[in-house]
Formats: C-alpha cells, structure tokens, sequence
C-alpha cells in the first residue's frame, strides 16, 4: 500500500533486537543521506536532460522524455545510452555529477550517529564514486565509511538488478544476515529484504517536487521493515546498544 508523501507513514515498531545482529550498514546516497532540500539530485537529473539534449540535438521536453523511457527501460539513462549508442560512460558520468553543492551543509548529527554504528558501514550508489566522495565530504561523513560501491563496479548496472547486490555483497564480504539497507527507493530495498537484510526506506519529511510522488512514498510491505523520515535521529539509538528502543 503507497501513501501520498505528505501523508507519513507509521513506521513499524523498533524492538530491541531489530538491529542487534547487524554489524553491516549499507547506505545509499542519493536523497537518503541528504535532504531534497539541498538541491543536490535535481540538478544531476538537468544534467542527464541536458546531455541527452545536445547528444540529439533535441528540445527540452523531448530530451525528457527520452530520459524517462531510458530510466524505466533500463533503470538509469547510462544503461540505455550504452546498450544502444556504446557511449563512454565516464563522460556522461562526469558531466552528469558536474553540478554545485553550494545548499548541501554539513550534518554533524548525522556523521555522530554513522560513527557510533558498531561494524562496518558502505555506500552503494547508482552514481559515480566521485559523486558520492564529493557529497559525503561536504556532509562531513566520508570518513565514516569503510568503501563506495559505485555504478562503475556494478559493471553499470543498477540497483535494484540482483546482479548488482550479489557483486557487492561478494567484493566486501557482507553476510546479507548481518547487514542493514537504507535506501529512498523501496523497489531497491525489495532484493536486499530477500537476501535477509533489515531494511528502512528513507522518505522526506516534506514533499519533494523534482521527484515522482511514487519515489517518495511511504511503502508498507515486507521488504519495508522499517520507514523514516529522520535519518540521524532513526540511526542515534543504534550506536548505543543499551539505549535501543525496547
């Protein structure tokens, strides 16, 4: 069952033993450890626009449109463009990710509650390495994880493709029994739930208007294990055992 974004969801219940397994925390990048408000995604989905355009010579509604038949087609624009053009996908990923992070601040809360996480904590993004390295230093968190796992080492293939976890899952060694997911979108937290990790989709607590209202939905299902809209404050009872919430 979906919900409108403004409309949040409540969460399922915390229990004391949700995460007492898990030693392994595996975060997306994308509108999960940041806000919409820092403007950071909407100015990458321009770019892709743009590239499109002038690869094409096209106007902006059709470049568009061809961005969003890419995206469902085959999960991210990149993929179209190489499956059907070959492009070199470090250009288009360097243009893609060449954008201002002026309204992206730090978040102190957020790097405390990463820090005070026991075991190992990665980024698996559908971006460049560069991208989230750039995002996550601005954040004040980079130092807090271990690796990046990026479109590049999926072989540039998606989330939410199985393909693309196993590899992940394979190159760091993560017991998927032992790990955590947080993801904004839940169609990709549908193959994590299946290999046996907790999962917690991250909704904005404002309605975001650059993205679709089905990728800021509050989802209720059982890959959904747990849903938030406050990252740092979800996080800050994790990296302290006696003070989970029982």
């Amino acid at each position: 069952m979906t919900m409108p974004a403004d409309t949040q969801a409540a969460p399922p219940p915390l229990t004391a033993d949700a995460f007492a397994h898990v030693d392994h925390w595996i975060f997306d990048l994308d509108n999960t450890l940041y806000s919409h408000e820092a403007r950071v995604w909407p100015q990458v989905d321009a770019r892709i626009t743009l590239f499109l355009a002038e690869m094409f010579g096209l106007d902006g509604l059709s470049s568009r449109a061809l961005q969003k038949y890419y995206y469902q087609r085959y999960g991210t624009t990149l993929k179209g463009l190489m499956e059907e053009y070959g492009i070199d996908p470090a250009d288009f990923l360097d243009f893609a990710h060449r954008i201002d992070l002026t309204l992206l601040d730090p978040n102190p809360a957020l790097g405390d509650a990463i820090a005070a996480l026991p075991g190992r904590k990665l980024i698996l993004t559908n971006g460049s390495r560069g991208h989230a390295e750039n995002v996550a230093g601005k954040l004040g968190i980079l130092q807090h994880f271990e690796d990046i796992f990026d479109i590049v080492e999926a072989g540039f293939t998606p989330k939410p493709e199985r393909s693309t976890y196993e590899h992940f899952l394979l190159k760091h060694a993560v017991d998927p029994g032992r790990a955590a997911m947080f993801e904004d979108i839940e169609k990709n937290l549908l193959v994590p739930s299946a290999l046996g990790m907790q999962t917690v989709l991250i909704v904005p607590s404002t309605p975001d208007p650059f993205r679709e209202a089905w990728e800021q939905a509050a989802i209720e299902g059982r890959h959904v294990h747990h849903v938030t809209a406050d990252l740092a404050g979800f996080l800050a009872p994790l990296g302290r055992p006696d003070e989970r919430p029982a």
